[in-house]
């Protein structure tokens, strides 16, 4: 079992930034942040494996940086340049096996935070 803790919501000016932080009991293959903004399907965000490698969604690539702590076994989203559109719940999640942002292949999830963006 991994269990895994989000924090660092909250609620900013578009424009803004925000770090999220996961508190994770063991990193896993791929650790991914994911989000889901209201009426929405839960999409993919952002996705790190052990290694060091990321992948990112379009519509965060160049604002976006997911990074992990190994020593403190804390996963991170840097967000800047906020918009309105981000707003949603974020959620960070693991994968035994190879990166990528299809949701449905994590095998375990935290219970989310939410980053509220305003106009």
């Amino acid at each position: 079992q991994v269990q895994l803790v989000e924090s660092g919501g909250g609620s900013v000016e578009a424009g803004g930034s925000l770090r999220l932080s996961c508190a994770v009991s063991k990193f896993t293959y791929c650790m991914g942040w994911f989000r889901q903004r209201p009426g929405q399907e839960r999409e993919g965000v952002a996705a790190i494996s052990s290694g060091g490698s990321t992948w990112y969604a379009d519509f965060v690539r160049g604002r976006f940086t997911i990074s992990k702590d190994n020593a403190e076994n804390t996963l991170y989203l840097q967000m800047n340049n906020l918009k309105p559109e981000d707003t949603a719940m974020y959620y960070c999640a693991a994968r035994l096996k190879r990166c990528d942002l299809t949701d449905q292949l994590y095998n375990y999830w935290g219970q989310g935070t939410q980053v509220t963006v305003s106009s």
